[in-house]
């Protein structure tokens, strides 16, 4: 299994320069690991209002139970939106903030 260390920087500043459209093979890898953990208490996001807001949320791993909004996590950005949920999961599988 691919595994995401903190000295990897260079891909978290790929990501944050563009966190939306085509990535190297290695910034590749690590969305991989991102994206594919497991459902329970995986960070989402849920589009409030077309075109215009995006909430962050929370999965719970059950069939049928509804997202948990984090209302005072939201953004009119996606790219912002995406940044911030790039930057959990990073601090989820480094152990590390991530102060780009």
């Amino acid at each position: 299994m691919y595994r995401v260390n903190h000295n990897m920087k260079h891909v978290a500043e790929e990501f944050m320069q563009k966190p939306i459209g085509h990535h190297s093979p290695e910034l590749q890898r690590v969305l991989m690991v991102f994206r594919g953990e497991p459902l329970e208490g995986k960070y989402v996001l849920v589009c409030t209002k077309p075109f215009k807001e995006w909430t962050l949320g929370q999965l719970t791993g059950v069939r049928g139970k509804p997202v948990k909004l984090l209302k005072d996590k939201t953004f009119t950005s996606i790219e912002d939106a995406e940044r911030e949920v790039f930057r959990l999961r990073w601090k989820k599988y480094t152990g590390h903030e991530l102060n780009l």
